[in-house]
């Protein structure tokens, strides 16, 4: 079983425009309406795949009633903390060639009554899951520093952590010694300070996230794959993808795949890529089944080749 923690979830609307125009009154060729937060999409990615998942997360409002609703459809079950705020709503517009525009509102600021009895609730939510995905950016009210008190306290019950978080709240919970964070490029580069341009300086960056405390780390870099460092070795993989119709949410399809397959080492890798792949070739946040997995199109290699440039540099 797999328990995701989402400290800000939304409710996500998702338009497919013919052209994004400034000022201009534009006509969806289609739409969806979905659960959303980067931890919840984990849980639904995982449900999707058949696998137990509850989804921990603060709910207020309308929009967070039928985020519940929503997500007990998919198969998750969820165990919410009441929030005196609203849960938000986002919007993303997307176009034919795959380009995304997002505007996500900042979300309900919690109290410290309401920060303590969500990190409460993760402890008593599930017995022993097999992985805590906690993921996503902290709404207002909680330090930067919330999820290094997460990770520590799951830590010391034995339980697995993958972490999927960015900036303050990334560099705050290192030390707290996560089993996994997940990085996308211009995360990892902003972590170090410096701008990532080949295979090799993004190694070295993760070497660096392993030495500040995570055990692994999973980095996320778009078009150029997924690089996996661990204690295992280092290993890079690309899944080809025909046509992107929507990537949102795909990083976070590509954390369950890993987690769903025992969360490390390259088999792990290579169904973070499958279930990547496959996520920004469905619309809006769709979490890809296994029908749509292409498991035999990933390529793994083992000691990537440092000098391997990328296709897109991250700046910090």
């Amino acid at each position: 079983m797999i328990l995701t923690v989402t400290p800000n979830p939304s409710l996500d609307r998702t338009y497919e425009v013919p052209r994004l125009e400034r000022g201009a009154v534009l006509r969806a060729t289609g739409d969806r309406l979905d659960p959303g937060g980067k931890g919840v999409n984990v849980s639904r990615a995982v449900a999707a795949a058949g696998v137990l998942t509850t989804a921990v997360l603060p709910l207020g409002g309308a929009p967070g009633a039928l985020i519940a609703e929503l997500l007990g459809v998919q198969g998750v079950d969820v165990t919410a903390v009441t929030v005196a705020g609203q849960t938000r709503s986002n919007i993303a517009l997307v176009e034919p060639d795959g380009t995304l525009t997002k505007i996500n509102a900042p979300g309900p600021e919690l109290t410290a009554e309401e920060s303590a009895l969500l990190l409460e609730t993760v402890r008593t939510a599930a017995g022993h899951p097999d992985w805590i995905a906690a993921c996503g950016s902290l709404p207002r009210g909680l330090a930067p520093d919330w999820y290094a008190d997460l990770v520590a306290r799951a830590r010391e019950a034995g339980a697995r952590v993958a972490l999927d978080t960015s900036g303050p709240a990334l560099t705050a919970a290192l030390p707290a010694r996560p089993d996994l964070v997940k990085p996308n490029a211009s995360e990892l580069a902003q972590a170090v300070g410096r701008p990532l341009a080949t295979l090799g300086e993004v190694t070295r960056a993760a070497q660096e996230l392993r030495s500040r405390g995570a055990a692994a780390v999973l980095a996320s870099l778009g078009a150029d794959g997924q690089l996996l460092v661990s204690a295992e070795g280092t290993f890079h993989g690309t899944a080809p993808v025909a046509v992107v119709r929507s990537d949102v949410g795909a990083g976070d399809a590509s954390l369950a795949g890993f987690l769903i397959a025992g969360g490390t080492g390259p088999k792990a890798l290579a169904s973070a890529l499958a279930h990547g792949a496959a996520a920004v070739q469905l619309p809006g946040s769709a979490m890809p089944t296994p029908a749509d997995l292409r498991p035999e199109t990933v390529r793994i290699t083992g000691n990537p080749p440092p000098d391997l440039r990328l296709s897109a540099p991250a700046a910090p």
